[in-house]
C-alpha cells in the first residue's frame, strides 16, 4: 500500500503562483509513475500532468502547458507541481496519484493510489 499526502494548496490571486507537494510512503517511490489531476465543482476529474519513474519524461494537459511544471525528487519521495500564471479556471481540488506498473499516465483509471486532495482557489 502507498500513502500519498498532499500540501501547498490555498487561495491565490489571478496571475500568482503556488507549489503543490505530494509526499509518498509505503513503497519504493522511484518505481512509480506519478501524476496530478484536478476536479472543479460540478465537473469531471481532469488530467493535469504526469512524470515517469526517473523524471526524464513529462506530459501536460494543453490547458496548463507552459504554466505548470511537474517534477520529482526520488531521494525525498516527493512529487511537485509548480503552478505559475494562475487563472480563475484553475480553481479545483488537486489530486496526486501513483501507479505501480507502467502506464501512459493520462488516464485516471490507470492509477493505483490517490491522495486526499488539496484545494486551490484562484480569485479574479
Amino acid at each position: 500500500q502507498v500513502q500519498l499526502v498532499e500540501s501547498g494548496g490555498g487561495l491565490v490571486q489571478a496571475g500568482g503562483s503556488l507549489r503543490l507537494s505530494c509526499a509518498a510512503s509505503g513503497r519504493t517511490f522511484s518505481r512509480y509513475v506519478m501524476g496530478w489531476f484536478r476536479q472543479a465543482p460540478g465537473k469531471e476529474r481532469d488530467f493535469v500532468a504526469t512524470i515517469s519513474w526517473s523524471g526524464g519524461r513529462t506530459y501536460y494537459a494543453d490547458s496548463v502547458k507552459g504554466r505548470f511544471t511537474i517534477s520529482r525528487d526520488n531521494a525525498e519521495n516527493t512529487v511537485y507541481l509548480q503552478m505559475n500564471s494562475l487563472k480563475p479556471e484553475d480553481t479545483a481540488v488537486y489530486y496526486c496519484a501513483a501507479a505501480g506498473r507502467y502506464i501512459l499516465g493520462y488516464f485516471g483509471d490507470d492509477y493505483d493510489y490517490w491522495g486526499q486532495g488539496t484545494q486551490v482557489t484562484v480569485s479574479s
